[in-house]
C-alpha cells in the first residue's frame, strides 16, 4: 500500500464515535489529545464532546481544571436501524473496555 493510500477516504464509523471510544478508553483524556488520535481539530472535538455530553452519552464532571468523563453504556443508540443496541453493544463490539 502507497503512502497515498494508507489513509481511507472514508470509515465506518462516524467522528462522533471515535471520540465515543478515546472517551472510553481513557476517562481523563485532554480535547487535544482526542483530536490528534481521530484527526479533526480540538474544537471539533471539544464540540463533539459537548454533543455526547447533551444527548446523555458522556457524563462530564470537572477535577480542578481537568474533565472526568464516564461513558453511559446503557444508552440507546439514535439511529432507528441500530436503536435496539447501546453505547455499551457498541463498544463491546469494537473491543473497548470503558474504564
Amino acid at each position: 500500500m502507497t503512502a497515498e493510500r494508507a489513509k481511507p477516504d472514508w470509515t465506518f464509523l462516524t467522528n462522533h464515535a471515535h471520540v465515543l471510544v478515546c472517551v472510553a478508553q481513557d476517562s481523563e483524556i485532554r480535547g487535544r489529545d482526542i483530536a490528534e488520535r481521530v484527526g479533526i481539530t480540538e474544537r471539533a472535538a471539544q464540540a463533539i464532546v459537548a454533543d455526547l455530553v447533551a444527548a446523555g452519552y458522556v457524563l462530564r464532571t470537572r477535577d480542578g481544571r481537568r474533565n472526568r468523563y464516564e461513558v453511559v453504556p446503557s444508552a440507546p443508540l439514535r439511529h432507528p436501524i441500530e436503536a435496539a443496541h447501546s453505547v455499551g453493544d457498541l463498544l463491546k463490539m469494537l473491543g473497548v473496555k470503558a474504564r
